[in-house]
């Protein structure tokens, strides 16, 4: 029954209305000019892991009006907005490997390989020789455990061991409590992902522990579980729990996402790759 969600935001939310946030920090910036509203949540101790059930560190959320709509540029500013933020957390020098999470299969769960699809992959070139002064960048989509047999964890662990990337960006689809945040919304963070955690399909934790490398991971919403539909209709609490008792359980777990989940995907993973991308142009012409 429980209202699932993978953004920091939302668990926040929730929690200042039970408790103080001690051991958290929170951020706001409005790029009124661009619709664009930028939150950085800051985790600093145990407490702060405590009331929000996250590890500690930096959980930044951008947020406009709709990523899926066609806006003539697949969302320019909204790929800035990523790339400004991710230019901050990753060495100039860096040589980057980005994992697209997710079943390229499921449409909803698609986003990750997709994001994959769209990047300019520049390791091969490196080592042939071309592009000397360019980011070094490969990627991979590594499917899910039921294509594979493998846990997603273990494929990119290996990986890592043998192209010695410096960090790992893993991109994933996650699940929101709030319908109004679904295609709207992207999460960066740099304590890694626990893949399939919002719909309640726990797998192996992408951490600086199990790779071995740091993990940032950056995510957008694009499920929703039936409670919180609910919950955002009713609001009351106590109406809540009187709705989801006579439903069917089955009916409950379920997760739902948006009809036009097919345009949002595409419009979604080509903002959030050309974000990427735009790191090794800068770096590009930065030589």
């Amino acid at each position: 029954m429980q209202n699932r969600t993978d953004l920091a935001l939302e668990l926040k939310e929730e929690a200042e209305e039970q408790s103080s946030l001690k051991g958290v920090s929170m951020k706001t910036r409005i790029d009124a000019s661009n619709d664009i509203k930028e939150t950085r949540i800051t985790i600093k101790d145990k407490e702060g892991e405590q009331i929000l059930g996250k590890p500690m560190g930096q959980y930044i959320t951008i947020e406009t009006r709709d990523l899926s709509s066609n806006d003539g540029s697949y969302h320019k500013e909204m790929s800035e907005a990523l790339y400004l933020n991710l230019k901050e957390m990753i060495p100039r020098n860096a040589k980057v490997f980005v994992a697209g999470l997710g079943n390229s299969e499921v449409t909803a769960d698609s986003l990750g390989p997709k994001v994959v699809n769209n990047l300019w992959i520049t390791r091969h070139l490196k080592r042939e020789g071309y592009l000397k002064d360019a980011m070094e960048l490969s990627a991979i989509a590594p499917g899910v455990m039921a294509q594979t047999g493998i846990e997603t964890s273990e494929v990119l662990e290996a990986l890592a061991e043998k192209i010695q990337p410096d960090l790992l960006i893993a991109v994933d689809a996650l699940a929101a409590r709030s319908s109004s945040r679904l295609n709207k919304t992207i999460q960066i963070s740099d304590t890694g992902i626990a893949p399939g955690s919002g719909v309640g399909n726990h797998r192996n934790e992408i951490t600086e522990r199990t790779i071995g490398i740091p993990v940032l991971a950056i995510g957008v919403p694009t499920v929703i579980s039936v409670p919180a539909i609910i919950s955002d209709i009713v609001g009351n609490e106590s109406d809540n729990e009187d709705i989801l008792e006579m439903l069917d359980e089955d009916f409950t777990s379920m997760h739902v996402t948006p009809k036009n989940i097919d345009e949002s995907i595409k419009r979604i993973s080509y903002t959030i790759s050309e974000g990427i991308n735009h790191l090794l142009h800068n770096h590009i012409k930065a030589e």
